[in-house]
């Protein structure tokens, strides 16, 4: 079954009192609106603890904890979505031999 491709729209964000124009599918927008809100969330709080002055300053440190929570979590540390999705495919094998082997039971 074919998707029909959205079409793809400038927005206007705000991210940390600065104003920024992106492209986005129509699809997308609602993801793009959470990850704009979640950046200018982690923006604000390096801003609030008063260590790091200048917004590339900050934008950069923003994106180093993003990045370390991201892998954090692909890493053992947190939640291994690659490790999970083998175990399931793994587990799925197992039940669909399983299955088959009853079968021929019947």
């Amino acid at each position: 079954m074919a998707t029909a491709k959205s079409s793809v729209k400038n927005l206007d964000v705000t991210i940390l009192d600065r104003q920024y124009r992106v492209a986005c599918p129509d699809d997308e927008r609602e993801s793009l609106m959470a990850s704009v809100a979640f950046l200018d969330q982690k923006m604000r709080e390096i801003k609030g603890a008063g260590k790091i002055a200048g917004a590339d300053r900050i934008a950069v440190m923003a994106a180093l904890n993003i990045a370390h929570e991201l892998l954090s979590s692909r890493t053992g540390a947190g939640f291994d979505l690659a490790e999970y999705k083998r175990r399931m495919s793994s587990i799925n094998s197992l039940v669909d031999d399983a299955l088959a082997t009853q079968e021929k039971l019947f």
